[in-house]
């Protein structure tokens, strides 16, 4: 018995289609079906799918943020995600809603990787040292400004070491996974996800000689802002936050484990890459 969890997004036309098709699939592949609470109307014979349910795999039904907030479902447990695609994009997901099917049938039979991707934990501590808030982004998090328009000056160290103070809309701080995510629009560079690190993009600095930089995934960074207004936000992975107080510091390393993506024979990072975002003239 194959304990499958499903998490999706509401907003694609296809959803309850594709929810249909799982349940119908279900007694071929010996699957325990466990939908989010939010979709359990469409597929009211399945289980609930709890914070802590133990599940084999994961599959997602929507574009990259339903992915990204699948990983997040599951908190750093190690289950593989199968992602699939019913929006434009899809650049993490691992199969188009007309290869659902063929997808769960081939996860069935082994046919299959589960491909580590590092994730951060990301803390934000209050001015009496207490963690207020903690989240496990697979793609990135952000400490930027509100709507007013004026640099902020945010200050780095990197294992109790000053890095620099930037003057800058906010620093994004990415796995090689969102090193195509905001990263890369705000300049930064493509990172392979075999290439374990943090990379450090500035949005839109105040000086030509700040550049994003690539760090080892042993680092531990602190961020906090030197002026600027009382409150900044940090956004995770483009979905969640939380408003960021003066005086207040945010925390990032590296994740203690790794978030699994599975990946089918005949896919490549770099044919993703030339499909999806159009890289080398692809």
């Amino acid at each position: 018995m194959i304990r499958l969890g499903v998490v999706g997004h509401r907003g694609y036309g296809r959803l309850p289609d594709l929810l249909e098709a799982v349940l119908r699939l279900a007694p071929e592949l010996e699957l325990e079906i466990y939908v989010e609470g939010d979709l359990h109307d469409l597929l009211p014979g399945a289980e609930r799918l709890g914070p802590q349910q133990p599940v084999d795999v994961l599959m997602t039904l929507g574009g990259d943020g339903t992915m990204l907030r699948g990983a997040r479902v599951l908190g750093g447990r190690q289950v593989p995600i199968i992602g699939v695609n019913l929006g434009r994009l899809g650049f993490l997901t691992s199969c188009g809603g007309d290869e659902m099917v063929d997808a769960l049938c081939r996860y069935a039979r082994g046919d299959f990787r589960a491909e580590p991707r590092m994730a951060l934990d990301a803390r934000a501590i209050d001015r009496t040292g207490t963690e207020r808030r903690r989240w496990y982004p697979l793609n990135d998090v952000v400490l930027h400004k509100g709507g007013f328009a004026r640099v902020v000056r945010l200050a780095v160290a990197s294992n109790g070491e000053a890095v620099a103070t930037y003057a800058a809309d906010g620093i994004v701080l990415s796995t090689p996974t969102g090193s195509t995510a905001y990263s890369l629009s705000a300049g930064g560079p493509i990172v392979e996800p075999t290439v374990d690190s943090i990379i450090l993009t500035p949005i839109s600095p105040h000086t030509l000689a700040i550049r994003p930089l690539v760090l080892p995934p042993t680092v531990a960074l602190r961020i906090w802002a030197e002026d600027g207004p009382e409150e900044l936000l940090v956004t995770v992975d483009g979905q969640v936050g939380t408003t960021f107080a003066e005086g207040e510091v945010l925390e990032v390393r590296r994740a203690g484990r790794p978030v699994l993506l599975v990946r089918f024979p005949g896919t490549t990072y770099y044919g993703r890459l030339r499909k999806k975002l159009g890289w080398g003239g692809g």
